[in-house]
């Protein structure tokens, strides 16, 4: 009987469509008093223009598993700053919302970080990769401030580092991270 149950469940696996997935994150140290939260994408909401003002670091899973047709230009990370064409990318927001405030903290993924659009011109170039629950609000000003910064663990890839100093309107980035093999599972 268990012969004819494994094709059956094979089938199921292959057939449930397999994502990246935030796990978690934590503010290392703030002048503030945020925590970090995973946002729920089933239940729509506005991301930008100060819509959130508080001190927690924020972040939420966009597109998942996209088979790149073209290339695409990150800020941070890719080979020479450049996800190939043919690469399958998971989706991710980071956001730091607050009216005044510093942090340092992380964000983990379950796969490894393959690169970070986190400048105006580059986020908006993977809009195509956004999540369709969510509404993007005031995308100009979306991206890192000068003295701001991102970088991916040098012990663990699937480790994001924030860095931030947070005024209106806030710290915005995507990541890119590679497809996600546990979740097949």
């Amino acid at each position: 009987m268990l012969h004819r149950l494994i094709p059956a469940l094979l089938a199921l696996v292959l057939a449930t469509p397999s994502m990246a997935v935030v796990l978690g994150g934590e503010i290392v140290d703030q002048r503030g008093n945020g925590r970090f939260v995973l946002l729920d994408t089933n239940v729509p909401f506005d991301v930008g223009a100060d819509n959130f003002n508080t001190d927690n670091l924020y972040a939420f899973d966009e597109d998942q598993n996209i088979l790149l047709t073209e290339p695409i230009r990150v800020d941070f990370g890719g080979d020479n700053g450049v996800i190939a064409q043919g690469e399958t990318v998971a989706s991710h927001y980071v956001f730091f919302d607050s009216l005044a405030g510093v942090h340092y903290g992380y964000v983990d993924f379950d796969a490894p970080v393959l690169g970070i659009a986190a400048f105006q011109d580059t986020m908006a170039a993977t809009d195509f990769l956004a999540n369709n629950s969510v509404n993007y609000i005031s995308t100009e000003l979306r991206g890192l401030e000068p003295g701001d910064r991102v970088w991916v663990d040098g012990q663990d890839p699937h480790r994001l580092w924030v860095f931030w100093a947070g005024s209106s309107p806030g710290d915005y980035i995507r990541v890119f991270t590679e497809k996600s093999l546990g979740a097949m599972m």
